[in-house]
């Protein structure tokens, strides 16, 4: 079915997941200031939508025979408010080029329900980068 290569990017995805999750579930808690009653409800709605993709991929995984990480990949809140920011983004980014990745090697194995799972996943990776950056460009940049 699926390759063994395949099963541990989907697994690198799901612990990815579920730490920007987390990550930006502490932020939403932790995000103070003018700017937290602005923002402060999108970092919660982005942390629920990060862990229905972990589920999402988990329950893929799993029908491709394999076993769904608990573990998730390091969590980096940040301390001051816009290092959270710049954390995001870094995930963010990173998240888009391991789910390319994985569109990619879902295609060469002839699996294109993975592959559709990831293009979803993908565009709202890409929403929420959007978010972060402009939210920064808000701030002029700061970091």
């Amino acid at each position: 079915m699926a390759s063994q290569k395949l099963k541990d990017m989907l697994n690198g995805a799901i612990a990815r997941e579920v730490q920007v999750s987390v990550q930006y579930m502490w932020q939403h808690i932790q995000w103070s200031g003018v700017d937290h009653y602005a923002v402060s409800d999108k970092f919660k709605e982005i942390a629920v939508e990060e862990m229905k993709h972990a589920e999402k991929i988990a329950e893929r995984l799993w029908y491709l025979g394999g076993t769904p990480t608990t573990k998730p990949a390091p969590i980096n809140v940040g301390g001051e408010l816009w290092e959270m920011v710049d954390n995001d983004i870094k995930a963010e980014e990173e998240a888009m080029s391991m789910y390319k990745d994985i569109e990619k090697l879902a295609d060469s194995e002839g699996d294109p329900t993975t592959r559709f799972i990831f293009e979803s996943i993908l565009e709202n990776e890409e929403d929420h980068h959007d978010f972060f950056t402009s939210l920064k460009e808000k701030r002029g940049g700061r970091k």
